[in-house]
């Protein structure tokens, strides 16, 4: 008999973070034209194709984000960090775009990293920050 609560996981990455958004149509506008991700899945399924499957992910990102009607709750609430090698280009980009909800200024606080936050539209939080340098 193998002993699982001591066995080591097979886990090996986080593939997919899932917000849940009132509106899938418009959280992939925002994703893609604002934020600038690019979709990875969008696809209809269940018996009548009533249900969507939408992920989003910034060009060259291993882990997507799905986007989700909420199941038995309100949208809204989640957070996800994501990392650029230069926070202060990022949030003058985001900025310039106009229309997003973000921290006036990047965050900087003894050890941590450079971040700012920004929510989408149904108030979900994404940590915008600085990857250490290699």
């Amino acid at each position: 008999m193998t002993d699982t609560k001591h066995s080591p996981t097979t886990v090996s990455n986080i593939g997919v973070a899932m917000f849940a958004v009132a509106d899938q149509d418009a959280a992939l506008a925002f994703y893609t034209e604002k934020l600038g991700f690019e979709v990875r899945s969008d696809t209809r399924f269940g018996e009548h194709d009533e249900m969507r499957w939408l992920e989003v992910a910034p060009p060259g990102s291993r882990a997507r984000l799905a986007l989700n009607p909420p199941m038995g709750g309100e949208p809204g609430g989640g957070g996800i960090g994501v990392e650029t090698a230069d926070v202060l280009a990022e949030h003058e980009r985001l900025s310039a775009i106009g229309g997003i909800d973000l921290d006036p200024e990047p965050m900087r606080t003894p050890g941590a990293p450079l971040l700012f936050m920004l929510r989408d539209p149904d108030g979900n939080h994404i940590a915008v920050v600085e990857t250490p340098p290699a």
